[in-house]
């Protein structure tokens, strides 16, 4: 998928425009790569287009995951993104959801293992048949 096509299925996802969409993808990236391990930061980052691979850039910070729950994550999400924690919520369910039609081979289901129980509700709708959008002939 290229960087156009991510941020402007995100944008729609999110109901917004595709300049904020940015800001919400790399709010919830950076968020995801303190949340993984180093090692699946990169795998996940070199299956996505090049301006978005930025905020995934593990430091030494990151290399090592950070345990936080799903709240921690929604709350940094909003920090980041300059919004209320509900649309946060909504925005990294969005970017959850193009991340999965972003890449292959099963990094996703790689990415979500890492990732507590708590996590279900923002990452299950990626999960669900019928998540991608349909695009129009």
């Amino acid at each position: 998928m290229n960087y156009d096509t991510f941020v402007d299925q995100v944008a729609q996802r999110a109901g917004t425009s595709s300049s904020r969409a940015v800001e919400l993808i790399r709010a919830t990236l950076e968020t995801l790569a303190e949340r993984l391990t180093g090692g699946e930061v990169l795998d996940l980052a070199v299956q996505l287009p090049a301006p978005l691979r930025l905020p995934l850039r593990p430091t030494p910070d990151t290399e090592a995951a950070q345990r936080f729950g799903a709240a921690e994550f929604v709350a940094r999400v909003a920090l980041r993104a300059g919004i209320e924690e509900r649309a946060a919520r909504d925005a990294a369910r969005a970017v959850f959801i193009t991340l999965r039609e972003a890449v292959t081979g099963g990094e996703f289901d790689e990415l979500v293992v890492q990732l507590p129980r708590d996590y279900r509700d923002m990452v299950e709708p990626a999960l669900a048949p019928g998540a991608t959008l349909r695009r129009a002939t």
